[in-house]
This record gives structure tokens, C-alpha cells and sequence, in this order.
């Protein structure tokens, strides 16, 4: 069988002689070592054999001379088909365009729609998703996943609840579910309003209630700020009360870093292995080894080709091999106090309440020990400090 397919890959040709004692051409042949076989004797002075195509020069000099003649039966193996393909080249390359063609249109974007938003919702879900590339024209193996466009459209919409994303076939279908915003006044128990934290009182709107605290008055954590007795005494009424009260607090934060810090960059060398996913079988079939790189950082991105909606069988993965390489900086002893500063502001930012302000900073202590540059800093912040306390019957 291994001959058999070696043999066709180099050519086979099915040749008849004629001619009187054409056995003594075989026996030529065979003492020259050239392969015959599936011989057989037609007539009395006609047979008919098999030969490797490399050796029908050598067999037309054998019939130099003799009155023997040589007639092709049957061509077999590759060149003969390559021979073939070149005469049909028109034919074989539309093909090949046809099925390149189709591929592409397949997973080419022809167009979305949306449905269950109003105007507005629908102009913000098409300025986000042209953001992404989803428009037509695109190829769709190109663009994010479905539940990837989903969640990055729903983060970026506030009015929808959800943001359904369905890829049939060609086209994109989008389905929003909008917020459904209560009308219904907000019912609140009676209340009064204390301090939630240390502070100095900066300002105070009071809506409803009776203001207990000034402008300027230092307060602990607790104290009464609004009451919600309303009235004179001895006939007093209970109502929810409602002030906004901004307090200056101060905050101490103590930060350090090592003077030398260690970083790690791309090079810009990288190299890609590439697999083929059949399946779940995942076959290395270009730079199967990974580099030799001393460090160096992977991303792995996996194809998704489609025709009309269902995705191939066979789909290419490659593995981004980046290089990347270590270096040390040493930082200046006030470019390090900058850097600190920097990052205990961001650190207290991240901890402080929705719409709290830091209105002033004071350095407290600057120390350089042991290659260790350690700070410390007093903050001033503006922050809502109201907490409710509900009125109990009795109070």
C-alpha cells in the first residue's frame, strides 16, 4: 500500500507493447532495475504492464532499434492531475474564489436592530456599539463576543436594565429592557438627624425639621443635628426630618515605598505559536516550541469563524509570546515625596463617601530610613455627615 501511494505520487503509466518476443523487453527491464508490474500477455505478440512514469524515457531507448511499439493505456498520479488542473485553472480558481467568497460574506456584518427601547436609549445603544465596531460591512470574527458587547453595552446605558445580544446568522438583534422609574412618593418614618462622624459644621440646609447644631459648632459622633419635633411644647408633631449638613474631618495618613522601585516593560519581541482547535483537541502546527525568552508575558486569542450563525468545528488559536524585561528606578528623595503624595491622595479618595471634597493637605512628618522614604499627612475633607435615627414612640 506505501508503494502504491508512492508510486502514484511520482506518476504511473498503464503502457501496452506490440511487436514480435516482446518478453525479451521485460527481461531488459527487470536487468536494469526498472519496476514493472500487473504484466499480462493480451495477445501472442501483445502484453501490457505498469511503470513508474521517471522511467518511460529509459523504456522508449529499449524500443530504439527493435521492432517493438510502445501505446499509453491509462495515466495515473499526481503529475497527471496537476497537468489536468493547469488546463482547468479558470475553473479550479473560481471555485476557490466562489468558496473565499462565500466564507467571508458569511461572516461579514449586513446589519442589527433593536428592539423594546425608546429613541433616546436607542441612539446612546448605537453610539456604544458602533464604539465596538458593530456595523456593516465588518467581519464578525473580528468584533467582540455576544456577552462581551452585552456587558459593555449594559455598563454603558444607564437607562436599561438589561441589554439582551444575539448574533443570528449575519445581523446582530438587540433587545433592551429600560429602567421603570417610580413616581410614588417615598414614604419616611419620623426621624431625626445626628452626626455621623467628628466634625466641624462648614453649612446646613434644613428642609424640614429643627436645626439643634450652628454653623462652626464642633460636633461628636451622634449628636443631635436636626430634630424632627416640630411645634411648640405641649404640642408637638413628629416628621421625618430632612437637611443636608457638610462637615470638615480630617484625616491622618501615613504612607511609605522602598527609594528604588523595580518595573517590568514589553521589549516589543514577540513571537506566536499557532494551534488548530478541533474540537476540544487543540494541534500546534507553526512555532511549536515557545521562545526562549527569560520572561515574558502570554495572551491566548481563539478565532470565531462562522457561516451563517453556527460556529466551524475548526477554529485557530494563537498564543501571543511577548518578551519582557525588569529594570530598576531610584528615585530622588523629593521626586519620591511627590510620588507618595500622589498616591495617599488617590488612596483617600477611593475610601472617602460620594461627593466628599479634600479642601486642604499639610505634610505632618518626611523621613528617608534604611532606603524606606516614609510620609505623613493631614487631610481636610468636606463630607455629607447626616445619619438618620429614627424617632421611637416615647422619645
Amino acid at each position: 500500500m506505501r508503494n502504491g501511494f508512492v508510486n502514484l505520487i511520482g506518476g504511473v503509466v498503464s503502457v501496452e507493447i506490440r511487436g514480435p518476443y516482446p518478453e525479451q523487453l521485460l527481461n531488459r527491464c527487470l536487468k536494469q532495475g526498472i519496476h514493472i508490474w500487473n504484466v499480462s500477455v493480451i495477445e501472442t505478440e501483445k502484453i501490457q504492464f505498469k511503470i513508474q512514469l521517471r522511467n518511460i524515457h529509459q523504456l522508449r531507448r529499449f524500443l530504439r532499434g527493435t521492432d517493438l511499439t510502445l501505446r499509453f493505456k491509462e495515466r495515473q498520479g499526481l503529475p497527471f492531475f496537476m497537468k489536468q488542473m493547469k488546463v482547468r485553472a479558470g475553473f479550479v480558481m473560481g471555485i476557490a474564489a466562489f468558496f473565499v467568497a462565500f466564507f467571508l460574506l458569511s461572516n461579514m456584518v449586513w446589519g442589527y436592530s433593536i428592539e423594546g427601547a425608546s429613541p433616546q436609549v436607542e441612539k446612546k445603544l448605537e453610539e456604544a456599539i458602533a464604539e465596538l465596531g458593530v456595523k456593516r460591512g465588518e467581519f464578525s470574527f473580528g468584533l467582540p463576543k455576544p456577552n462581551e458587547i452585552q456587558a459593555y453595552v449594559t455598563d454603558r446605558i444607564d437607562e436599561a436594565t438589561w441589554v439582551g445580544v444575539r448574533k443570528k446568522g449575519t445581523n446582530y438583534q438587540f433587545e433592551v429592557v429600560e429602567q421603570v422609574r417610580q413616581t410614588d412618593p417615598e414614604i419616611v418614618s419620623p426621624r431625626h438627624l445626628v452626626a455621623s462622624k467628628k466634625a466641624v459644621i462648614r453649612s446646613m440646609f434644613v428642609e424640614d425639621g429643627t436645626a439643634v447644631k450652628r454653623t462652626n459648632d464642633v460636633v461628636e459622633k451622634g449628636d443631635l443635628l436636626v430634630s424632627g419635633f416640630i411645634g411648640v411644647e405641649g404640642d408637638e408633631q413628629t416628621i421625618p426630618a430632612k437637611a443636608s449638613v457638610v462637615g470638615e474631618i480630617w484625616y491622618t495618613s501615613s504612607v511609605s515605598m522602598p527609594i528604588t522601585q523595580t518595573y517590568t516593560s514589553l521589549t516589543g519581541e514577540q513571537k506566536n505559536k499557532y494551534q488548530l482547535k478541533v474540537g476540544d483537541v487543540s494541534i500546534p502546527f507553526w512555532n511549536i516550541t515557545a521562545p526562549d525568552y527569560e520572561s515574558m508575558e502570554t495572551y491566548k486569542k481563539e478565532s470565531q469563524y462562522t457561516i451563517f450563525g453556527y460556529r466551524l468545528p475548526v477554529q485557530l488559536i494563537v498564543d501571543e509570546h511577548r518578551e519582557t524585561q525588569n529594570f530598576e528606578r531610584t528615585y530622588e528623595r523629593e521626586e519620591a515625596f511627590e510620588v507618595l503624595k500622589k498616591q495617599a491622595r488617590l488612596d483617600l479618595e477611593q475610601d472617602l463617601p460620594e461627593g466628599a471634597d479634600i479642601v486642604g493637605e499639610q505634610v505632618l512628618h518626611e523621613a528617608v530610613e534604611n532606603d524606606t522614604v516614609s510620609l505623613k499627612i493631614h487631610y481636610q475633607v468636606l463630607e455629607e455627615i447626616t445619619q438618620e435615627k429614627p424617632i421611637i414612640q416615647g422619645d
